[in-house]
């Protein structure tokens, strides 16, 4: 597929977590440095500082990433727990459609795709990536 991009993934540590964050799946909507710059400012090299937050905040802030590009998981040998999400579906205005869970996405040529997390796709048609939203929206200022 010529569309298809190598998947990098990087992974950011403290003595609590490990948080995951997957730049092809992040559609750039800024939530993680404008609600905690102390921990996501990209700005710096690494732009993700595991000390700048208490693991709790850096969790709810993970959590609230709508695309999914960020994640999480406890390296504790006592907790592996890893955030989950509910399945559900939801809207974001002038954005993608954001799918939350486990998802199996047949693609027009028939492949599969497991997704795990959040899935946004794209609702503007500008993507370069379809079925999954790249952030072209903002570019084409689309309303919807």
């Amino acid at each position: 597929m010529e569309n298809e991009k190598k998947e990098i993934i990087k992974n950011y540590s403290n003595k609590d977590i490990t948080v995951t964050w997957k730049p092809n799946t992040c559609i750039h909507a800024t939530h993680c440095w404008k609600q905690l710059i102390q921990v996501f400012n990209p700005k710096n090299r690494p732009w993700i500082n595991m000390e700048g937050a208490t693991t709790e905040r850096i969790k709810k802030q993970v959590e609230a990433c709508p695309s999914g590009a960020l994640s999480y998981v406890s390296i504790s040998k006592e907790s592996r727990e890893e955030y989950q999400l509910e399945t559900r579906v939801e809207t974001m205005e002038n954005g993608p459609l954001l799918v939350y869970g486990t998802l199996n996405v047949k693609h027009a040529d028939g492949s599969l795709e497991k997704k795990n997390k959040t899935t946004a796709f794209c609702r503007c048609g500008a993507s370069t990536n379809k079925p999954y939203c790249d952030g072209k929206h903002k570019d084409i200022e689309f309303k919807g």
